[in-house]
C-alpha cells in the first residue's frame, strides 16, 4: 500500500492527551506515519500507509468521533 495523505475532523479533542491517544492509535497502523494534530481546529492530518477507514476505525477505539474530510491535496 502505498501512503496517502488524509485530514480528518475528530470531535472533542482538548489537551495532549488527546494529542498523544490519537497519534499513538495512527502510528500503531503504520509506524512512520507523519501525524499532526491542530487542536483549535479539530483537525488531525495523517500521513501514512492505511486508509481512511482504519484511521477511523483506530481514533474511535480511543473514545473520539472522527470523520474523513478529504484527501490532502498537498
Amino acid at each position: 500500500m502505498q501512503a496517502t495523505t488524509m485530514i480528518f475532523k475528530v470531535e472533542n479533542m482538548s489537551c495532549q492527551h488527546c494529542v498523544r491517544a490519537i497519534t499513538g492509535a495512527l502510528q500503531a497502523l503504520d509506524a512512520t506515519a507523519d501525524v499532526t494534530v491542530d487542536l483549535a481546529r479539530g483537525e488531525v492530518r495523517a500521513h501514512g500507509r492505511f486508509t481512511a477507514d482504519a484511521a477511523i476505525a483506530a481514533i474511535h477505539a480511543q473514545g473520539y468521533r472522527a470523520r474523513s474530510i478529504a484527501p490532502d491535496p498537498g
